[in-house]
């Protein structure tokens, strides 16, 4: 169970009308109708927010790539991991005491959405220097809402968590139908994908505004010039099993990093025409897998479920190997697999951090996996990646996808690593949920 709100004592009976609030003024009780809105509600913000990552991230390595900018890619997958490091943690502590959350998602989706406008011009420009500025400083504001939106979710649904992943999956389908869009429009290689992803960060700002209010929950406490980075959270990495889920994530993330940075510039390779087409097939897969992840918990329990998410970055990378003989079946499967890769890594490990992070820590805690996911892993496999195909592919005048196996090794060393200390060192009883961490 979580612990009791501020101000509320042990002994006081529940709250049973449709007005109740639980921590940080969230309600958890609510009419039939009620929970229906909200459900609305949290479902749409999880569209738009994939939908907004969706329509640029997985295809922007081919834009580069096809408008004389190769050399920066993977640079720009860096900075964006960089921004992830810098922004989220102050964000989460920010939007811990200040800052409704549904206000701080609103804003950095609109400055983000400022910032794409720039980026069309950058890139036709052949200006790197540019493109990396603005793709960092895109990445700053909008690299804190993934926390923010798993926040909002969690704080809203309060007891009824399980119903996270029925809200989750339509942040995929919003990532698939921005794919779709993107192939479908021919904007796969352009610059102007950019014009895309700044209209629906727009739309987005403005909705975030009429989301359910969500007030500071450690509102009132002393501050600290430690909350800037969310110190606090790193309390909790005395607790075993939460060390061994950041460590595990870290090396999961550096085979998500490697897959972001030059997945569709391989796919392209490959020779598929519409490259945001088919890696929209993997988020569709999502769907598919995301929706049984209750009955999984059930059979087997957190701990393996995480451990087969993590064993399938190694097995997807293998087939990306196997597919460079021409295989665009076998491409096809490896990009599929994504649907355990992210459902059984990243909504399980949320998940898991919603159960044991103290309610006065969640955002930061959520802000944590994000940290360490998008920010320091990813930066390990975008950097290490990145001179891996400097030497291999990027050295080759006319090069073959044979050429991109020295890339794939690396995320498959990564994710094997990954998966060994997830077994040997993480104990989750099934029998009963985990408790929660003391700050």
């Amino acid at each position: 169970m979580r612990s009791q709100p501020p101000n509320v004592a042990p002994s006081e009976p529940a709250a049973t009308s449709a007005d109740a609030e639980g921590p940080g003024g969230a309600a958890t009780v609510q009419s039939e109708s009620g929970n229906t809105k909200l459900l609305v509600q949290l479902t749409a913000m999880m569209l738009l927010e994939f939908a907004v990552f969706g329509s640029w991230f997985a295809t922007v390595g081919l834009v580069l790539a096809t408008n004389g900018l190769p050399t920066v890619i993977g640079t720009a997958f860096t900075l964006a991991a960089v921004a992830a490091i810098v922004s989220p943690m102050l964000l989460g502590a920010l939007g811990d005491r200040f800052l409704p959350s549904q206000k701080a998602l609103g804003l950095a989706h609109l400055l983000g959405g400022v910032v794409m406008l720039f980026l069309p011009a950058a890139v036709r420009a052949g200006g790197g220097g540019l493109v990396l500025a603005l793709t960092f400083v895109y990445m700053l504001f909008f690299q804190p809402t993934l926390g923010l939106t798993n926040a909002i979710a969690f704080r809203h649904l309060g007891a009824n968590q399980r119903q996270f992943p029925y809200i989750r999956v339509f942040g995929t389908v919003g990532w698939v139908v921005a794919g779709a869009v993107v192939g479908w429009l021919g904007l796969s290689s352009s610059p102007d994908l950019f014009y895309a992803t700044a209209v629906t960060s727009f739309a987005l700002g403005v909705y975030a505004f009429t989301l359910p209010n969500t007030p500071p929950p450690a509102k009132g406490v002393r501050f600290s010039v430690g909350d800037l980075v969310g110190a606090k959270a790193f309390r909790l990495l005395r607790h075993r099993n939460f060390t061994v889920l950041m460590v595990c994530a870290l090396f999961t993330s550096a085979s998500l990093g490697v897959y972001n940075t030059y997945a569709s510039a391989y796919v392209g390779a490959l020779g598929f025409s519409n490259v945001a087409g088919t890696l929209a097939l993997g988020q569709a897969s999502e769907v598919a897998f995301i929706v049984t992840i209750p009955f999984v918990l059930k059979r087997v329990g957190m701990k393996w479920a995480l451990f087969a998410g993590m064993c399938m970055w190694a097995v997807r990378f293998a087939l990306f190997i196997q597919a460079a003989d021409g295989s665009h079946g076998i491409a096809i499967t490896a990009i599929v697999l994504q649907g355990i890769c992210n459902d059984f890594f990243l909504v399980l490990a949320a998940m898991y951090i919603d159960q044991v992070a103290p309610v006065e820590l969640a955002a930061q805690a959520q802000s944590m996996l994000i940290l360490v996911v998008s920010g320091f892993g990813q930066c390990i496999g975008s950097l290490a990646s990145g001179w891996i195909y400097d030497a291999t592919v990027g050295s080759q005048a006319h090069s073959v996808p044979a050429d991109w196996n020295a890339v794939w090794s690396l995320p498959i060393a990564s994710a094997f690593v990954a998966a060994l200390v997830w077994a040997l060192f993480f104990r989750h009883p099934r029998t009963r949920g985990p408790a929660v961490l003391e700050a």
